[in-house]
């Protein structure tokens, strides 16, 4: 396949930054659905997975009843949701069907101009496969979506945690990627001979820290633990909570117990704001003193709404905030890493 990305006249570095900051800015809002999608225990309402004509949502009474029937087949009606209503249906199917359809406008957002700009001509030079990754991992995000639903349609009644964890990670990694190449071909518009931006061996560590609470978060998601416990610091009056269940082994307790992965969590995220504070320092002594004090501030936001989700007993749309300015952490993270990146190249 000849590469699409081209060293010409044509190139037009700022405008596929500016294109990849609104893709960023729509993965944020795909998580923020995706996240009242899961608090309203909404996900496993569509039981089937149709790319094309699951587009369009029940257009008639008996269309909704079909889609009704097919739900009922499930555990989680049978267990959890018997005798619910058809109104009840159609609110918890609407929130899956708007999940699924902001995926789809990504892939859309991604794809469409991507082939406008290859056919212009006015990708850089070594960006083309680039783009086509990112393309490529919004329907790998897709294909992972559906997994983890099928999770729940025949035993269980909900998702299993590793794959919403799965899910959510990618979808994380898709935004950092987005960031990280706008970043890139934000540098290049300025700068005709700018390199790449390169992870450091520091960033490195920050990155494996930032990964370890996302994938903790996720299992708290996954598996309801942030309702085990209401208070903070203590987790009902112990700072290593009662109720962990160690019969199966350290690693099942650590990998499935909502005690343990709760309070892992909540003491985790201190480990990961040094490591970011750290990030910030760096940033500051580099000149990027707006971009350092906007990481803290967003962590200072992000780990408030995390005890205020505790000491709500999971208030619906605080945890949701939680998530979105999780996901805004994970792309000012993403843009910090690139400035500390960009300091590395030019002095090295």
């Amino acid at each position: 396949m000849t590469d699409i990305s081209h060293k010409s006249a044509a190139s037009r570095p700022a405008a596929l930054a500016r294109w990849l900051w609104i893709v960023a800015l729509l993965v944020i809002v795909v998580v923020g659905v995706g996240g009242i999608t899961r608090l309203t225990e909404s996900g496993l309402s569509i039981t089937e997975w149709r790319p094309v004509s699951g587009v369009m949502p029940p257009l008639n009474e008996a269309d909704w009843i079909r889609e009704f029937e097919k739900y009922k087949q499930i555990p989680e009606y049978k267990e959890i949701n018997l005798g619910m209503t058809l109104a009840g249906f159609k609110a918890i199917f609407f929130w899956e069907w708007l999940h699924r359809i902001l995926g789809r406008v990504v892939g859309m957002a991604l794809v469409v101009p991507l082939l406008w700009y290859a056919w212009r001509r006015a990708i850089p030079a070594g960006y083309g496969w680039r783009l086509i990754g990112l393309a490529a991992l919004v329907g790998l995000q897709g294909a992972i979506g559906w997994w983890m639903v099928a999770s729940g349609l025949e035993y269980r009644t909900d998702v299993s945690h590793f794959r919403l964890a799965a899910h959510l990670l990618t979808a994380l990694f898709l935004l950092a990627a987005l960031v990280w190449t706008a970043r890139d071909l934000g540098v290049l518009a300025r700068d005709p001979a700018a390199r790449p931006a390169r992870l450091t061996g520091a960033g490195v560590a920050v990155v494996a820290i930032l990964i370890v609470q996302l994938l903790l978060g996720a299992w708290v998601a996954g598996l309801n633990a942030g309702y085990v416990a209401s208070t903070w610091p203590m987790m009902n009056d112990h700072f290593v909570p009662e109720g962990i269940d160690w019969s199966g082994g350290a690693w099942t307790a650590l990998t499935n117990d909502p005690f343990l992965i709760h309070f892992l969590h909540r003491w985790w995220s201190w480990v990961a704001a040094l490591a970011l504070l750290w990030l910030a320092r760096a940033l500051w002594a580099q000149g990027g003193r707006s971009e350092a004090k906007l990481l803290l501030a967003v962590v200072a936001v992000q780990m408030l709404l995390g005890i205020l989700t505790v000491v709500t007993g999971v208030s619906m749309w605080i945890a949701v905030l939680h998530q979105v300015v999780g996901a805004i952490l994970v792309a000012i993270a993403a843009a910090a890493l690139h400035r500390q990146g960009r300091h590395e190249v030019r002095v090295s």
